[in-house]
């Protein structure tokens, strides 16, 4: 099923099919006791009967016994525990370990690695008195490598130290493959993406299952399910049970990805392509990276679907731009022979600011969604810039906003076309941009230092008069509008990439020999001024 979003309806007649899913997820596991000094005292004398035993020793004996039992438990059950020096591609080394059953289920390896974390100092003084504070220190992390009957390839990390904190690291497309397996869809997945699949509806409905309200009972059976059988190395059952040690969640990352399925690979190459060429200057990507893997993609998809095959290194050129907007991060770019996939990431949770506990993780979902879909919008409206001659003419007019009465908009001045250039890199932001963000952008293309917030938010009122830019949801940071990201784009383009180099050209002689690397726009600058020379001695103008 097609989305109904500007950009997919617009392609739609080269996509086969699409989908949307929640891809990587980060897990935060935390003891609610363990996080205050006089939590983590109390939790100790359910624990120990009292308080007598706690210091720096007792704390370090807990995590040397962790380190203990779960090597003597992997040599008995022959699971390999890897010492991973740092650098080290923990993900790759385990993928090294993944059984070939496809029936096998639980860990698989451990994977053990020093990185920082916050543990508890005891400081002890004279009449018997405790001291408790928090202390920044590198130990050792245990990285459990399972595989779960619902969610397939399963890590969760812990903390050897007291109080045991953890990460579980989990992945939307192993769950939709497991969940697709049992309702016997047929599917080809190669690494993580879907690339042929029989029944795209069907799969859909599965994907949808980790945007409703139930995924969070999903999300907290999986760890509920594995967590505690991992922390029986620093706490055995009878002791979590005694100290009442518990597991609250928080969600760290998340990323959620639209996937588009383009009939022919070499279609979605020339279509990304296009797309790149049109919006890398308006959105102001610094860079657009490609991977160079065979020269071609394949003009027609392969007939048999290979299942879950992991492609190690690019087969075929892999160009990708992204945008970071502090902790969020939007991105695009070409997976395997024909998918298209928009990406958003939320590094950590609290950039999208709707709250992290586990509860809200249908609001992350609905987050982060919307900020796919306001990147596509961004997408296809600067791609596709247009701008009418009433508008054109209307633009040096004065208008209103509200009961104030604001000055037209002067496109020849350098000043109200920085704003506007601003306004466009700014214009993927997630939450909006504010008037500080457009000055600083302003200054950046001006090259001075004189234009600040105050000015940026009158021109930013002249930009709100013509309905190019607006509030969202009445808050006080700035969107632009569909109209405005096409009138903008436009004027921008052709004033700067147009009419400057065309008339600056239009009078110099062409010259006798062509460059050897002349790119298509190149070409259509010179087969222009060429005309334009002749109209203009047709005129009697002066060239």
């Amino acid at each position: 099923m097609i989305p109904e979003d500007p950009f997919s309806q617009h392609y739609a007649p080269y996509l086969e099919d699409a989908y949307d899913v929640v891809d990587r997820l980060v897990l935060n596991a935390y003891f609610p006791l363990g996080q205050s000094p006089g939590g983590f005292r109390t939790w100790w004398r359910n624990l120990a009967g009292g308080d007598e035993d706690l210091d720096n020793a007792h704390l370090m004996r807990l995590a040397g016994r962790f380190s203990r039992r779960l090597r003597a438990w992997a040599e008995k059950n022959n699971v390999p525990v890897v010492d991973c020096a740092s650098g080290e591609r923990k993900g790759e080394i385990a993928a090294e370990y993944l059984p070939a059953d496809a029936s096998f289920r639980g860990v698989f390896a451990v994977l053990v690695g020093r990185a920082p974390a916050s543990v508890w100092e005891v400081e002890r003084f004279g009449n018997g008195g405790i001291n408790l504070k928090r202390k920044l220190v590198w130990v050792n992390h245990y990285s459990f490598h399972l595989v779960d009957e619902e969610w397939g390839h399963v890590t969760i990390k812990i903390c050897g130290h007291p109080p045991f904190t953890a990460q579980i690291l989990l992945n939307g497309h192993e769950y939709v493959a497991c969940q697709a397996r049992k309702a016997g869809l047929e599917f080809c997945k190669e690494g993580n993406c879907f690339t042929e699949v029989s029944n795209a509806r069907g799969l859909s409905q599965v994907a949808d299952t980790l945007r409703s309200a139930t995924a969070v009972g999903r999300l907290r059976q999986v760890c509920e399910r594995w967590i505690y059988t991992c922390l029986a190395f620093g706490l055995n059952l009878d002791e979590q049970e005694q100290s009442r040690f518990r597991y609250s969640y928080s969600v760290y990352q998340a990323e959620y990805s639209r996937n588009l399925l383009f009939r022919k690979g070499g279609e979605m190459e020339e279509v990304f392509n296009g797309v790149i060429d049109r919006t890398r200057t308006p959105l102001d990507l610094p860079m657009v990276k490609t991977m160079f893997g065979a020269q071609r993609r394949p003009w027609h998809p392969a007939k048999t679907p290979r299942c879950e095959a992991v492609v190690e290194r690019p087969e075929y050129g892999l160009t990708l731009f992204k945008i970071h907007f502090g902790r969020l991060t939007l991105k695009t770019y070409t997976k395997g022979e024909r998918v298209l996939r928009i990406e958003a990431i939320a590094h950590n949770s609290e950039a999208l600011r709707c709250g992290k506990v586990l509860e809200k993780f249908p609001e992350i979902v609905a987050r982060l969604s919307g900020m796919v879909e306001r990147f596509l919008e961004v997408l296809r409206c600067t791609g596709s810039a247009w701008i009418s001659d009433g508008s054109l003419e209307d633009l040096p007019k004065p208008s209103r906003v509200g009961q104030t009465r604001v000055g037209g908009i002067d496109i020849n001045h350098p000043r109200i076309r920085a704003v506007m250039a601003a306004v466009l890199a700014l214009a993927p932001a997630p939450l909006g941009f504010s008037a500080s963000q457009v000055a600083a952008k302003v200054r950046q293309i001006l090259g001075t230092a004189d234009y600040q917030p105050r000015q940026a938010a009158y021109d930013l009122k002249k930009l709100r008069g013509k309905d190019w830019v607006n509030h969202p949801g009445g808050s006080r940071r700035y969107q632009a509008t569909a109209q405005g990201l096409r009138a903008m784009a436009a004027v921008v383009t052709l004033l700067d990439k147009v009419i400057k180099p065309l008339l600056a050209g239009a009078g110099k002689p062409a010259p006798a020999r062509q460059p050897d690397h002349e790119g298509p726009i190149d070409r259509h600058y010179r087969t222009i001024q060429r005309e334009m020379q002749g109209l203009f001695n047709a005129l009697g103008l002066a060239a």
